[in-house]
C-alpha cells in the first residue's frame, strides 16, 4: 500500500486531472476520499480504480459503458482484485495512435503514397489527417498495426467498395467473436475465482493465464479462419466447374 495522497498527488500518480478525478468521484466511479481536517486523502485503491477507468477508455468504452462496468465492482474491492480486471483487459488494449510526418508515413508504407491511396486509407480508418498541424503535413496512425493491413487491401485488384465491405464484415464478426469469448471466460474461469472467495493464489494464476491468452486466442482465430475460408471456397465451386474425372475425360472409340 502506498502512502496516502492528496488529490494533486493522485493526479500526478495516475496522469488524470484533478477536475476529472472530482468528476469521477461525483459519478461514484471511485470512492470518496478519507477526509481529515480540510483535506481529502486518497490511497492505492483510488489509483487502481482510476487506472482501470483509463484502460476501459483506451478500449473505446463510453462513459456510460464504464459506469456499467464499474457498477459490478464494489467500491471496496482491493487493488489486487482491480489488478485482475486490468490483467483481463491488458492483452486487448489497442496500440496508441501515433502521429507521424508525411515522409515518415511514406517510409512506413515502403513507398510514396499518392493522394488517392491516402484518401482510401482514411476511409478504411487506418489514418487520419492531423488538422492541428496542417503546415507540418502530419498524419495520425489510428492503429500502427493496421497500416500493413490497409496497404494489403489497397494492393488487391478488388473494387474499393468491395475492399471496404470486406473490412467491415471482418470487424463485425471479430467483434462478435470477442464478445462471446470474454463472456465465456467470465462465466467459467472468473466465476470459479469469485465462488472460491477470490483467493490470492488463484488470482496470481489467473493473471499469469491472462498473459498467455492473447497469443493463444489469436493463433486459434487465424488457424480456424484459414480452414473456414478453404472450406467455403470448396463449397462455393459449382459441381459443373470441378475438374473432370479420368473416366469422363477419356476418349471413346
Amino acid at each position: 500500500m502506498v502512502d496516502e495522497l492528496t488529490i494533486a498527488g493522485l493526479a500526478a500518480r495516475t496522469g488524470i486531472s484533478v477536475r476529472t478525478i472530482r468528476f469521477y468521484t461525483g459519478l461514484g466511479l471511485i470512492p470518496p476520499p478519507a477526509v481529515r481536517g480540510r483535506l481529502g486523502w486518497y490511497d492505492e485503491c483510488h489509483a487502481a480504480r482510476l487506472q482501470l477507468i483509463r484502460d476501459l477508455q483506451e478500449l473505446g468504452f463510453t462513459l456510460a459503458a464504464i459506469e456499467g462496468y464499474l457498477a459490478r465492482i464494489p467500491l471496496d474491492r482491493s487493488p489486487e482484485d482491480l489488478a485482475l480486471h486490468r490483467a483481463l483487459l491488458a492483452p486487448w488494449l489497442p496500440e496508441q495512435p501515433e502521429t507521424v510526418s508525411r515522409a515518415e508515413l511514406d517510409t512506413r508504407a515502403g513507398r510514396i503514397l499518392n493522394d488517392d491511396e491516402l484518401a482510401r486509407l482514411v476511409t478504411l480508418g487506418v489514418i487520419r489527417r492531423d488538422e492541428a498541424a496542417d503546415a507540418a503535413q502530419s498524419w495520425t496512425l489510428t492503429s500502427p498495426a493496421m497500416l500493413s493491413y490497409g496497404l494489403s487491401l489497397l494492393g488487391t485488384e478488388m473494387d474499393f467498395a468491395v475492399q471496404l465491405a470486406s473490412k467491415q464484415i471482418i470487424e463485425a464478426h471479430t467483434s462478435a467473436l470477442a464478445t462471446e469469448l470474454v463472456a465465456l471466460f467470465h462465466n467459467t474461469v472468473l466465476r470459479e475465482y469469485r465462488e472460491r472467495g477470490r483467493p490470492p493464489e488463484l488470482r496470481d494464476r489467473l493473471i499469469a493465464l491472462l498473459e498467455q491468452l492473447k497469443p493463444v486466442t489469436v493463433d486459434g482465430v487465424v488457424t480456424n479462419f484459414q480452414l473456414a475460408v478453404n472450406r467455403a471456397i470448396r463449397e462455393s465451386v459449382p459441381a459443373s466447374a470441378e475438374a473432370p474425372s479420368p473416366q469422363s475425360g477419356a476418349s471413346h472409340d
